[in-house]
């Protein structure tokens, strides 16, 4: 009967349990437009899609590209650090996730005493012993959600983790791409230096031809000596650049680089290594931006976090028990009759700490009004940067073309010095002038289509996109589902 009642009591203790005192999520309200920029800078047609669906093969056109990509997510050290706090994290909440349930184990204990006859109560110097062998049960009984608040902030903060790995992925494949073409386009600025040092090196020697023969002044001479230096110069400076490009790429692959970087070729300006990205809306940043989602998931986190700071305030009531057989003698601790149990209820009530648990409470709320401004901050980023790089995609295309007839036009600057220097109408400094307005024309054509092409992949990894081909996706939902169904404490 009494056993009934015990067990009529635990279940009725249970089934009380669970009663949450962290406030209800809301999402906060999104504070950026609902809308992009329009204007002057930015494009009048916008791709319509989901930047996210596109995924780094398709975006990124180059082989060469991919083959590293493919390579670094392999061995970049820094996506392993975070797929490892991933790991991390998720064990963190299996610990947390272990508290939702009763602790068993079992026990073997065994003791002997010698007691001197003035404390025996027999009045008799003796040796007492004692065996048992049992199975233990502690239970803390969860009446306001404490263990629930905390478990919760777990996983929260393990889904939070799987963002940022998100997050650093993404980040990967971006400056992965950008770095690649960095180097291609500083080896297409060496290869335009080294062509435009042939070109001085042989007016130099013509100058020089023509001073001898007494058709052109040593001050024309001293020009063509000088623009054959500055030109040497700058050969030295983008080996150099291209030299450190390589070291960046090697460190982002992760290894050494593969044997197919020898095949790529210095940046082109009639290639499209990159696939057009689609904008789509505002709104659909907040359900894929990984660290728009990392920033949520660490607010609902300490959403929860203020749950059980309130809980502390309240009783905590906890179950220990024992059952097994106990016996003096070893032999006897299976016989009939050795059988014993006990259950030891015990209840905490928290009566004065000096304002601790107020403390602790007021710094779960403060927590959580960072966590909001987190958010906010995060999606404010996010627009400014899709904002930025729409910005880059609507006046990148026209400077370029106002860049490619610079160059067409310098051209023929060229040509029409030469032919009045030969004719003795414009004297060597003209054609040099000449000379180098064509070297830096074609230096910043080369430096602008580069910019072109990074505003693309900042645009694409502002979007969210570039990880959905290569990393698989933690499974949220059974990690929330396995949450929700431990049973209530």
């Amino acid at each position: 009967m009494r056993r009934a009642c015990i067990t009529l009591a635990v279940a009725a203790a249970t089934a009380l349990q669970g009663c949450a005192l962290a406030p209800a999520y809301q999402q906060p309200d999104s504070p950026v437009p609902d809308a992009w920029p329009q204007g002057q800078a930015y494009p009048d047609t916008l791709t319509g899609g989901v930047a996210a669906d596109l995924g780094w093969r398709t975006f990124l056109r180059d082989p060469v590209l991919q083959d590293l990509v493919k390579t670094a997510l392999r061995n970049n050290r820094d996506l392993k650090v975070a797929a490892l706090n991933v790991q991390a994290y998720q064990a963190q909440y299996r610990i947390q996730r272990a508290d939702l349930l009763p602790a068993l184990g079992a026990e073997a204990a065994g003791t002997r005493q010698r007691l001197p006859a003035d404390l025996s109560q027999a009045g008799v110097a003796g040796i007492s012993s004692q065996y048992s062998v049992g199975a233990t049960l502690s239970y803390e009984l969860d009446f306001f959600g404490r263990i629930r608040s905390l478990n919760e902030q777990a996983l929260e903060s393990y889904l939070a983790t799987a963002q940022a790995q998100r997050n650093v992925h993404i980040g990967l494949v971006a400056s992965l791409a950008q770095s690649y073409l960095t180097w291609q386009a500083d080896r297409a600025l060496l290869e335009l230096t080294r062509e435009t040092l042939d070109t001085y090196e042989q007016t130099l020697k013509l100058m020089q031809d023509r001073h001898q023969a007494g058709a052109s002044s040593a001050l024309d001479v001293q020009q063509a000596a000088t623009a054959v230096d500055s030109a040497t110069a700058q050969i030295q400076r983008y080996i150099r650049q291209v030299a450190q490009d390589e070291n960046a790429l090697a460190v982002l692959v992760g290894t050494k680089l593969p044997p197919t970087l020898k095949e790529a070729q210095p940046l082109k300006m009639d290639t499209q290594p990159l696939a057009p990205v689609p904008v789509g809306l505002p709104s659909e940043l907040l359900l894929r931006r990984p660290d728009i989602l990392q920033a949520e998931h660490r607010l609902k986190a300490a959403n929860a976090n203020i749950g059980a700071a309130k809980a502390a305030f309240f009783p905590s009531i906890s179950l220990t028990g024992q059952a097994g057989t106990a016996s003096a003698a070893m032999g006897g601790l299976f016989e009939g009759g050795s059988g014993m149990w006990n259950l030891m209820p015990q209840i905490t009530i928290p009566i004065f700490n000096a304002g601790r648990l107020r403390a602790s409470l007021d710094y779960a709320e403060i927590s959580k009004e960072i966590s909001v401004a987190e958010y906010e901050a995060a999606i404010q980023n996010a627009f400014r940067e899709v904002a930025d790089s729409l910005a880059a995609q609507g006046t990148y295309g026209k400077q370029l073309q106002a860049q490619q007839k610079r160059v067409e036009n310098t051209h023929v600057y060229v040509s029409l010095a030469q032919q009045r220097y030969d004719a003795g109408v414009e004297s060597y400094l003209t054609v040099l002038d000449a000379q180098r307005e064509l070297y830096d024309a074609q230096n910043q054509q080369i430096q602008d289509r580069l910019a072109q092409l990074n505003s693309e992949i900042t645009l694409y990894k502002a979007l969210g996109g570039g990880w959905l081909e290569a990393m698989p996706q933690p499974d949220i939902a059974s990690q929330q589902e396995a949450g929700n169904s431990m049973p209530a404490r």
